[in-house]
């Protein structure tokens, strides 16, 4: 079974930065895409970026293009979310995700969740 636990959630001015990691335990995670979703208060879920399994496939959503990036240290298990130039619309439950891929689909259903990270934009 896996399991997903998120860390570097935090307050952060507008135009700062931050590292969201998410260690991943229970399966081979060179086996699975990863993904990055968040939730802001009273909208629903929506896809942030995410990543194959080798680690050279990624995919963004338009609004953090060019400010996220998404990476992966399969020695690690671990999947990070780089964020800059961040915008108090970017404040949200930020949410990890994996699914068992064997080809790229990067906003295909997920079947496994971390509890998720509070970010917040706010000066």
């Amino acid at each position: 079974q896996v399991q997903l636990v998120e860390s570097g959630g935090g307050l952060v001015q507008p135009g700062g930065s931050l590292r969201l990691s998410c260690t991943m335990s229970g399966r081979t995670f060179s086996s699975l895409q990863m993904g990055w979703f968040r939730q802001a208060p009273g909208k629903e879920r929506e896809f942030v970026a995410a990543i194959f399994r080798a680690g050279g496939v990624t995919d963004y959503a338009d609004s953090v293009k060019d400010r996220f990036t998404i990476s992966r240290d399969n020695v690690k298990n671990t999947v990070y979310l780089q964020m800059n130039s961040l915008k108090p619309e970017d404040t949200a439950v930020y949410y990890c995700a994996a699914r068992v891929a064997l080809s790229w689909s990067p906003r295909a259903e997920y079947n496994s969740w971390g509890q998720g990270t509070q970010v917040t934009v706010s000066s």
